[in-house]
């Protein structure tokens, strides 16, 4: 391959000029190198194509502006150097028979590789009508960024993409969440120096700490300087080299440079560099599989410098494009008004030479042999085809680990401790198939049971205390990093690429990948449109921590506002489920472990809580959604007076003791309890496919009676899902938080925000007309217990006993139903 030269001795951080490279060597011959070049301009020639051109695909007349695309859209600057970077890779994959994809991490950058999934072939297998010959290359340069057509991403239409590059910042961890498990796949990603301006990227370099090289792949990033994001120049490309080189060795890396704009030298420094790099990944995993010793390299990190919009015009009227931001989305914008624009823009297109290198519309053969055949085609890997790959679950069952419920509602259990040992077997089970991610909160959240089926993966250096319950492991099954971001994308790239995974994080900070979980959402949809697209595992979040127990955090770990933002995504792709007791999680997770391409939401608190359903109650309440619970409930064969309802393990327990309060003090009130596991039971069924009828609801809520919801997040949600219901505008009165939080008992929270049982109990009495007079000592009497049990937590610092450790009574509705002469166990809705 050639010497190396010190990269501290190149100064120079222009793009221009011949290649610098830390790696020297010509590995090219003049052949190849022409060949090579030619496939270079071959697919800048289908990059400017998809950008401009609707007719006469070939230049086969004068370029006019009858030819152009009304609306000009896509960008352009990114292109040329994902291009340069994909095809020098393509000859290694040829030469090493490797296993590779590419991840496109510069916005917009569809064009670089569609381009080349077209040139490769693989476009035309998957859209026949998108031939390579003169028609179908029309109808692949019309459908990009074009009405019915597909985006300027690397959207889940783009034949080899796992990752659409939408929303910056999620390259790099997308790509080691697909090598993770995966030992004979190199993900190539290009990272956009704008892209490494984020917060999620620059914690995602870190990746490689938790990068074993026996069981995992290895991700090879090439760090993109090409100077300008849309109107600004990026940090990464105004510092020195050694500034930079520092950077990247800090980061745990071996930095190579190649830098320039001169095509032929490179070319060569491309070629050598790649190769370099592709030998080194080679020699770290045969050191750690041949000694079965697993340690951390200085991975290599290409650090490639070429001009934005490179090949293009260095000036148009005497203001710079190639080189400049001008260049980065549309590079030359006035072509339908500017005559000499639109000469300008031809001669660009035609020096590509596009009548040579596709003589009839189809590639010359010479040039097609430089890429790989069959499923080697990075466009092709069914890798990137997650679900091609796809193998269930094997599962346990979660039968088996029910816990007892003797009593509905009369002892009190850790919901999810237990159900981590469902997980705990599941992973078990599934050693190179499925992983628990999540951002340091494992044995936070009282999942610590999984440590015995695999630790956390840990490939920094070792101390003497982590051996006194430190679960690290090299080859573990949890990953731990404190950044959701990271720990999202690991989990995105994992499922992705065909495999299983669950992400726990506490409620309140699952906020911050927001925007990611969002386009996850967007991918599914899309994916649903595109038939080749095989399903995926869905991504499974598990929240917990949740804001009505935040006894120490207080105000700031207080924010249930997730299902918010999970309930406006599309109805196709999500699902939101709040098990009110840990038999019922067991249920829901087992469900949402089992099921694809949604993003399924579980809301279970860490603490201990009353549990209310036996293992086959909890099945048939889940499977239903939604339901009555008559051992709750006094108005079996008639009308209610009020109906109690309740999403969340939280809420219901303070909606119980609501109707047992009522119950104590108006012993023949008409009362009918329900409970919501599945929120989007709440929505018609033509808004969403979980929804109920109008019937349906009726049946439950009544359309006239008061209804008394208590909410496990803001109220405002289920006002919205239900707006449309019979009757809920006059009588659905929902409980929910309030934004009223501080280190609060888990009652006096409760007492702040109006979801506690005294409150519940006095909106019951409030809207239930025949109890408006008579019910005048009771609601003062509820008011006064109220203030008394929040002074004793203003006092002592706990709720009163005889609140905190209530159980429904034995005596009261219990009493009543245990002495029917029909079991309990069976009549549970």
């Amino acid at each position: 391959m050639g010497d190396s030269i010190e990269s501290s001795q190149v100064e120079s951080i222009s793009p221009y000029g011949p290649a610098r490279s830390t790696i020297q060597g010509e590995p090219l011959t003049d052949e190849e190198l022409k060949k090579y070049n030619d496939w270079f301009k071959a697919s800048l020639y289908l990059s400017l194509g998809m950008i401009y051109l609707r007719q006469n695909p070939l230049l086969k007349e004068p370029l006019s502006k009858e030819h152009l695309k009304a609306r000009l859209l896509g960008h352009f600057g990114s292109c040329p150097g994902q291009i340069f970077t994909y095809m020098h890779f393509n000859r290694l994959i040829k030469k090493y028979d490797l296993d590779a994809i590419f991840i496109s991490g510069p916005g917009h950058g569809a064009p670089a590789v569609l381009s080349q999934a077209y040139l490769e072939g693989t476009y035309s297998e998957v859209y026949p009508e998108c031939s390579e010959d003169e028609e179908g290359l029309q109808k692949f340069f019309k459908q990009f960024s074009f009405p019915g057509g597909i985006g300027s991403h690397a959207t889940p239409e783009t034949p080899g993409s796992i990752h659409e590059g939408g929303e910056l910042g999620y390259s790099l961890s997308h790509a080691f969440g697909a090598v993770f498990d995966n030992p004979n796949l190199i993900a190539l990603t290009m990272v956009g120096d704008g892209e490494a301006e984020t917060g999620p990227l620059a914690t995602s370099w870190h990746s490689t700490k938790f990068l074993n090289p026996i069981t995992d792949g290895a991700v090879l990033p090439v760090l993109h300087l090409n100077g300008y994001k849309i109107n600004n120049p990026t940090i990464l490309a105004r510092i020195s080299h050694k500034e930079l080189e520092s950077l990247f060795i800090g980061y745990g890396y071996q930095p190579y440079f190649v830098e320039g704009d001169d095509i032929e030298t490179m070319h060569q420094a491309m070629a050598a560099t790649l190769e370099h790099a592709v030998l080194e990944i080679r020699r770290f995993q045969q050191q750690a599989r041949e000694s079965g010793k697993a340690f951390r390299p200085r991975w290599p990190v290409i650090i490639l410098r070429t001009p934005k919009g490179w090949t293009g015009p260095r000036k148009v009227d005497d203001k710079y494009l190639e080189g400049y931001w001008r260049s980065h989305q549309v590079p030359i914008t006035d072509v339908h008004e500017n005559e000499e624009h639109l000469q300008l823009l031809e001669q660009w297109m035609r020096s590509y030479e596009p009548d040579r290198l596709f003589p009839d519309g189809k590639l010359l053969p010479e040039l097609r042999d430089l890429a790989p055949t069959g499923v080697r085609r990075m466009s092709a890997n069914p890798v990137a085809n997650g679900g091609l790959l796809r193998k269930p679950l094997k599962m346990p069952d979660f039968r088996k680990y029910a816990l007892k419920v003797d009593r509905p509602a009369g002892t009190n259990g850790f919901s999810m401790a237990n159900m981590a040992r469902f997980l705990r077997d599941i992973m078990t089970m599934n050693q190179d198939n499925f992983r628990l991610f999540g951002p340091d909160e494992t044995e936070s959240n009282k999942l610590a049971s999984v440590y015995e089926a695999g630790k956390k993966v840990w490939l920094g250096e070792y101390f003497e205390e982590d051996e006194n319950g430190g679960n690290l492991a090299t080859e573990g099954r949890v990953m731990e990093m404190l950044s959701e971001h990271t720990c999202e994308g690991w989990l995105e790239g994992y499922l992705l690429t065909g495999r299983h995974g669950l992400l726990n994080s506490y409620e309140p900070f699952i906020h911050v990948i927001d925007s990611m979980v969002n386009q996850h959402c967007k991918w599914l949809e899309k994916s649903l449109e595109v038939p080749w697209r095989a399903k995926i595992s869905s991504l499974n979040i598990l929240l917990t921590a949740v804001v009505w127990r935040q006894d120490h955090n207080g105000f700031t770990h207080q924010d249930p506002g997730f299902l918010d933002v999970v309930a406006n995504k599309s109805p196709e792709v999500v699902r939101i489920y709040l098990p009110p007791d840990g038999n019922c999680l067991l249920s829901c997770m087992d469900h949402c472990l089992r099921s694809s391409n949604y993003v399924n939401v579980i809301v279970a608190d860490k603490q201990e809580h009353l549990q209310f359903l036996s293992m086959d109650d909890a099945i048939v309440h889940c499977t239903k959604g939604i339901g009555i619970w008559p051992q709750f409930s006094t108005d079996q064969g008639g009308e209610p007076d009020v109906v109690m309802a309740s999403c969340g393990d939280i809420s219901t327990q303070e909606s119980l003791a609501a109707v047992d309060l009522l119950l104590s003090h108006f012993p023949d009130l008409k009362i009918r309890f329900i409970n919501v596991v599945d929120l989007f039971k709440l929505i018609p069924y033509t808004d969403h496919p979980h929804g109920l009828t109008d019937e349906e609801w009726v049946s439950l809520f009544t359309a006239d009676k008061p209804i008394i919801f208590n909410f496990h997040s803001y109220p405002w949600l289920v006002y919205r899902l239900a707006s449309k219901r019979p009757g809920a505008n006059q009588n659905l009165h929902v409980r929910g938080y309030r934004e009223k939080g501080n280190i609060d008992t888990p009652l006096e929270l409760a007492i702040r925000n109006g979801t506690d049982r005294f409150s519940l109990a006095i909106e019951a009495i409030d809207h239930v007309p025949r109890l408006k007079n008579r019910g005048a000592a009771a609601r003062d009497a509820l008011k006064s217990a109220q203030i008394k049990a929040r002074n004793e937590a203003f006092e002592n610092g706990v709720d009163p006993p005889l609140l905190k450790n209530w159980v429904w009574p034995h005596t009261g509705l219990w009493k009543r139903r245990s002495e029917s002469p029909v079991e309990m166990t069976d009549v549970i809705g």
